[in-house]
């Protein structure tokens, strides 16, 4: 696989200009080294919990526990009807405090925080550890725990993933590889978005051939405290957690994982399309695909350039009162589905 490219002493103005355009993932090395997180990470695991102890409100966090024999991999069970792993909930300091005591031993619990908002239980943590990448208004989230695998996924905001604490490894896929990556239901997912059922540390290729397709697209990053990896919106990521202690900081904006950005996801108009057009006849189908493409995708054409400017037209630049009746509409549509 290839190795995702690398970046030095990056600065706002390059990665703007630079990184962000270029649609690929970046290994932005030691962007936040300066980080009293990361300084705290790399002196010891205790002064890593003694740091977040005196950030933490005592908050609940969703926290996940799974049984040693999963490997630390979360993902369903055998027959895709429920999940490997179970939800709790408990303070980042209790999960650190936890993560120190288990450390080493073989039959431990695999334990994760997960996507867990600063403000709400570390409300101090961006005043303390400033990203010079964004504007302060995208609100970071803490990942904890010790050795855990996430399955493949794509996330539909762009996100900075800063490693604070233990090693991490990224292995990434570009958007078109959906088809070699043997996505589970669309509809039941572990936490939110579609995973991959391939074991990327142990494929199965009688099982998954596809996948070797896939590979011969992939990327991987290896990342340390201090590292920062760019995952442009859409690229399929899997992760593994390294070490017996781990924290990860990431950033999402720019999609409906954003805070107080747009929160409705076009992945809810793929799972409206799926219910209104998959059973229809084949050649109704590629009618759908040839209007998809001309409104949507502009295959060939401006879809809109023959209209009057300020007829405030769906397919052009929609006004607020009409996309406000459309909203009605077709709230009303779905109550049929």
């Amino acid at each position: 696989m290839a190795a995702v490219a690398e970046y030095f002493d990056v600065d706002k103005k390059l990665f703007w200009q630079q990184i962000i355009p270029s649609c690929q993932p970046a290994i932005l090395r030691q962007a936040v080294k300066h980080w009293p997180s990361v300084e705290a990470a790399c002196e010891s695991d205790v002064t890593l919990q003694q740091y977040f102890a005196g950030l933490d409100n005592r908050k609940e966090v969703n926290t996940i526990l799974a049984h040693p024999d999963t490997k630390g991999r979360l993902t369903y069970n055998d027959t895709l009807t429920g999940l490997n792993f179970e939800r709790q909930k408990a303070p980042v300091t209790a999960v650190l405090n936890e993560l120190r005591r288990i450390a080493g031993n073989k039959d431990a619990l695999h334990i994760a925080v997960q996507s867990a908002r600063t403000d709400v239980c570390l409300p101090e943590f961006s005043n303390q550890n400033v990203m010079p990448l964004l504007d302060t208004d995208v609100v970071p989230r803490i990942w904890a725990g010790n050795k855990i695998v996430v399955p493949a996924h794509f996330d539909d905001a762009d996100n900075l993933a800063c490693v604070v604490a233990g090693k991490r490894r990224f292995t990434l896929f570009p958007p078109d590889q959906v088809a070699n990556l043997y996505i589970g239901p669309l509809d039941f997912t572990p936490a939110g978005a579609p995973v991959s059922l391939v074991d990327i540390t142990a494929p199965d290729m009688a099982k998954f051939p596809r996948f070797q397709h896939a590979l011969e697209h992939a990327q991987i990053a290896e990342l340390e405290p201090g590292d920062v990896l760019f995952i442009p919106a859409l690229w399929w990521h899997h992760v593994e957690s390294l070490s017996a202690v781990n924290v990860l900081i990431n950033y999402w904006w720019g999609g409906s994982l954003a805070d107080n950005v747009n929160k409705v996801s076009p992945f809810d108009s793929l799972l409206h399309t799926l219910l209104t057009i998959k059973q229809l006849p084949e050649h109704q189908r590629k009618h759908w695909q040839a209007l998809f493409g001309h409104f949507v995708f502009h295959d060939a054409s401006d879809p809109c350039s023959h209209l009057p400017k300020g007829c405030g037209s769906v397919q052009g630049e929609l006004t607020e009162p009409r996309k406000e009746k459309i909203v009605d509409w077709l709230q009303s549509q779905i109550k049929h589905l």
